[in-house]
């Protein structure tokens, strides 16, 4: 008789914690897509790109099909083409995000709309009792919408896994058409907002575009969604990225400021030796990295040891190692 193995015997106490903080992460970033979608971005005919964004066109189509169930119409296809095509590169957190989302996504909507009439035509004005509506107010909506997507999409990422939709699209077309991964998301989002344009905009299907608004404005808005969510998603992959550089160029060996930086900085650094190209003279060179904080205070201790020091600070775009961030995996998600 077999024995029943706990998951935190099988993987160990910290890789228990880490694997419940990355499902945990999954399942956040699902949510908050979801709340962004359909408070924000949904009701208000926006086409932020992506398989949401041909969702939302498409559901002003055919209404009584809801956004969500549109987004499995065409993640389910894309999951199985990537299969083929792209093998192992799709995870299992892939799936269950691209699976979690739209369901999510149908749950909000049903509660959120006191009618089915209301919910076909996700009228703002009684979203949560019109609470929610902002209507008069649709660079707001647009921004809060596209920050909180650009947060759950972030998450998703952070916990290893892709939202689906375009993001398959387009690492199949940089695998055989060898197009960037960046370009390839920008190519798919163009069309879909186009598509956006066709549809909502200009009311070809359905006339249940937002009257009060030219069809231009909606393309606007939803260009502004594109570039507000690309940049949260980076900001919360990356963080500010405000880390410097520090190059400290001196005549004289600066016992001091390394001590400085080993024990008041608790920080280290590479100390390399160097001569002046037009004096021929020895002269010491540190390189460090810090975070934009400390470069006042290792400045103000350079001018106290040696005042002529020769220092230059430059941006670090990234950091690994010891004390920074950990080196990529190859399956780990960079953003380009």
């Amino acid at each position: 008789m077999m024995k029943k193995v706990s998951l935190k015997k099988l993987l160990g106490p910290t890789k228990c914690v880490n694997w419940w903080l990355e499902w945990g992460k999954l399942f956040l970033g699902c949510l908050a897509m979801a709340v962004g979608f359909v408070y924000f971005i949904n009701p208000y005919k926006l086409v932020p790109g992506g398989v949401y964004g041909a969702s939302i066109v498409l559901h002003n189509v055919i209404p009584s099909i809801q956004v969500g169930t549109f987004g499995y119409m065409f993640d389910i296809p894309l999951l199985c083409i990537s299969m083929l095509l792209l093998g192992s590169n799709i995870g299992g957190r892939t799936i269950v995000a691209a699976l979690t989302t739209p369901m999510m996504m149908n749950i909000l909507s049903k509660v959120s709309y006191p009618t089915q009439e209301a919910l076909e035509a996700l009228d703002p004005s009684v979203l949560l009792g019109g609470i929610m509506n902002f209507s008069d107010h649709l660079i707001l909506t647009t921004i809060i919408g596209a920050v909180i997507i650009g947060i759950g999409s972030g998450l998703i990422v952070r916990s290893k896994a892709t939202s689906g939709g375009t993001d398959i699209v387009a690492m199949i077309m940089q695998k055989y058409l060898h197009i960037r991964f960046s370009t390839a998301i920008l190519m798919v989002d163009a069309v879909v907002v186009l598509f956006g344009l066709v549809v909502i905009g200009f009311g070809v299907g359905s006339a249940q575009a937002i009257d009060s608004e030219p069809s231009i404005y909606l393309s606007l808005y939803s260009l502004i969604a594109i570039f507000v969510t690309s940049r949260v998603i980076a900001f919360v992959l990356n963080g500010t990225k405000d880390d410097k550089m520090i190059f400290i160029i001196s005549d004289k060996n600066l016992p001091e400021l390394h001590q400085y930086i080993l024990h008041d900085m608790d920080r280290t650094a590479t100390l390399l030796k160097s001569s002046g190209l037009y004096s021929g003279k020895e002269k010491e060179l540190l390189f460090l990295v810090v975070s934009h904080r400390e470069v006042i205070s290792i400045n103000r201790k350079v001018k106290e040891v040696d005042p002529t020091a020769f220092v230059i600070v430059t941006d670090a775009y990234d950091t690994y190692g010891e004390g920074w961030k950990s080196l990529p995996s190859k399956n780990d998600i960079q953003p380009e």
